[in-house]
């Protein structure tokens, strides 16, 4: 297992920066363990992601339909809709018709949201919609061509996309650009490119940004050719491939999965991150298959390693929010703090079936265990000021019914 960094150690890597942009709201304390009993039922597929606009939460799938909680009515919706935040009421202006899965959401100027993923049309694979009637905003242009849309970060007047394209518009661009948020042109002093890997091409899989920093995970080997495997760091003051490299993902783990990590989260204050994995079991080793990892935005070298890492024992983690109380993690999961299991409880692993929070200092995992159907697992999440949205596959949530979607409350 890797070495446990001290507070103290890791404080010495990490330089201030301003409050970042985009990363999480910070939550004083954790999350109930008891469901509202508000949010509408997807009744179908899965959960990818959430934005929230307004009081309106967007949601993005890969589903055909939706219902009220207090309500019987089906109501068609082709992989993407609204609701309020307060209420659960299904918005019933906003009705867009995708023709395939949304993978990312972000919220934009004026009333909009991004939507990514891997759906046709005109504005094949990213489009900018209006929330209060799901109009595409005539402005905005930046459809993405060979390959789809995975990953979506929007900071100010700049929006970053993630994908496995080779296109956005009319610039040639592989797997990651910045366009602006009100054209959709591709921004040509960012020119950042992942390439290798060991998918079939360069894909960039989820990404979270502060004010001065973009991290980056996914299926590649190298950005703008410097060896970052699996997972980066971009100097967002330059442009530039930051002095950031880890080897900890380098290593690989069942050949199913010849690349393994999934979501990726910053802390509010940007000084943190957390990688969640997939990969399958090694117990006794040094991979970080199927595990929870932090790292220090601001640490540099060739040698940043994990501060803490929590191995499930085998199960797939594909979801993460850090809140600054605690980091979040959804997947498949049955145990925390399990490194000793193979697809076992091994020796001090807890319980934790789908869903559980980690202590961001010890990296421990915290008393809080709502449990979830585990399924596919845990697919998004979104800190709110009234909670955690949770979106899945699955319908059992806080041992109550709620399908693919709920939200904790704060407390």
């Amino acid at each position: 297992m890797f070495a446990r960094i001290t507070l103290l150690a890791a404080a010495a890597l990490v330089v201030l920066s301003a409050v970042p942009a985009q990363a999480g709201l910070r939550q004083p304390r954790v999350v109930s363990a008891n469901p509202v009993d508000t949010t509408p039922h997807v009744l179908d597929g899965i959960v990818n992601a959430f934005a929230l606009v307004g009081n309106t939460v967007v949601v993005g799938g890969d589903f055909s339909a939706v219902q009220e909680a207090q309500g019987t009515e089906e109501i068609p919706r082709a992989n993407i809709f609204a609701f309020d935040l307060g209420s659960g009421r299904v918005s019933r202006g906003f009705a867009p018709d995708l023709d395939g899965p949304v993978t990312s959401l972000a919220t934009a100027p004026d009333g909009s949201v991004f939507v990514g993923g891997s759906f046709n049309g005109p504005q094949r694979a990213l489009v900018r919609l209006r929330v209060a009637d799901g109009s595409p905003v005539e402005t905005f242009y930046a459809p993405a061509y060979g390959g789809n849309v995975a990953s979506l970060v929007r900071q100010g007047s700049k929006l970053y996309v993630g994908g496995d394209f080779v296109r956005i518009g009319l610039g040639m661009r592989t797997a990651l650009a910045r366009i602006d948020v009100e054209t959709g042109a591709v921004d040509p002093t960012f020119t950042v490119t992942p390439s290798g890997g060991p998918g079939a091409g360069p894909r960039v899989y989820a990404m979270a940004a502060t004010r001065d920093r973009l991290v980056v995970d996914g299926s590649f080997a190298a950005l703008d050719g410097l060896r970052r495997p699996q997972l980066g760091v971009i100097d967002l003051t330059t442009g530039r491939v930051a002095d950031w490299h880890t080897e900890a993902y380098a290593a690989a783990c069942k050949p199913n999965f010849p690349w393994y990590v999934r979501g990726l989260d910053i802390s509010p204050d940007g000084q943190y991150f957390v990688v969640v994995t997939t990969g399958g079991p090694f117990p006794g080793t040094t991979k970080l298959c199927d595990s929870a990892a932090r790292f220090e935005t601001y640490a540099k070298g060739d040698q940043v390693r994990p501060t803490w890492v929590n191995l499930t024992g085998g199960d797939s983690l594909y979801a993460v929010a850090v809140s600054g109380s605690a980091v979040y993690v959804g997947g498949h999961q049955r145990w925390l703090d399990n490194p000793r299991g193979a697809d076992t409880a091994g020796r001090g692993s807890v319980s934790r079936e789908g869903i559980g929070a980690i202590n961001p200092v010890t990296g421990k995992a915290q008393s809080w265990n709502p449990t979830r159907e585990r399924g596919i697992g845990v697919k998004a999440f979104l800190t709110v000021k009234k909670g955690l949205l949770v979106g899945s596959d699955t319908t059992t949530l806080g041992h109550e019914y709620h399908a693919r979607i709920g939200m904790f409350p704060t407390t």
